[in-house]
């Protein structure tokens, strides 16, 4: 379950008009400092963002489910899982077993390694992650990004951005 900060972050940016993986980007960090506390496990990088985006599907980010050679077919199917359990309310458990079932958790967990959530591991996924996408698709998103945050600065500065165009 996610946090509130988390859900309130990622309604912020959908508000602001920023996409959708940057509204599922909220729920992925939360996980990643999750990790750090000790408070959540994952065997690596990968398994970490996954989580992140099963739970930003959940909780109503519009990400849409992996192409056919992107991902494994039960990656797809989980992707499409969470869209789906978007839509439904559900009946949380007692609070009773609950707080049971997490003191034995939090016990199970602060024993699992936090190397997931490294520097290290998190630079190696999205160098692994940015390699496996052609040279003109990576120029591309960089130029869109440019683009997008030129924008926002012209918004908040009053117009510093066309300062910058001209040089």
């Amino acid at each position: 379950m996610p946090e509130k900060k988390t859900v309130e972050r990622a309604h912020k940016a959908k508000r602001e008009g920023k996409s959708a993986s940057t509204q599922a980007g909220a729920f992925v960090k939360e996980q990643i400092d999750h990790i750090r506390e000790g408070k959540h496990g994952a065997k690596s990088a990968k398994q970490a963002i996954a989580i992140g985006l099963s739970e930003a599907r959940r909780s109503g980010v519009k990400l849409k489910t992996p192409k056919k050679g992107e991902a494994s077919e039960s990656t797809r199917k989980k992707a499409a899982q969470d869209t789906k359990a978007a839509h439904r309310k559900t009946k949380s458990p007692s609070t009773e077993s609950k707080a049971k079932r997490s003191a034995t958790s939090t016990r199970v967990l602060k024993r699992e390694s936090t190397k997931a959530a490294s520097h290290k591991s998190l630079s190696k996924q999205a160098h692994a992650s940015a390699s496996r996408r052609s040279a003109a698709d990576r120029s591309a998103s960089a130029k869109k990004g440019w683009e997008t945050r030129r924008a926002h600065a012209a918004g908040k500065k009053g117009g510093s951005a066309s300062r910058h165009a001209s040089r």
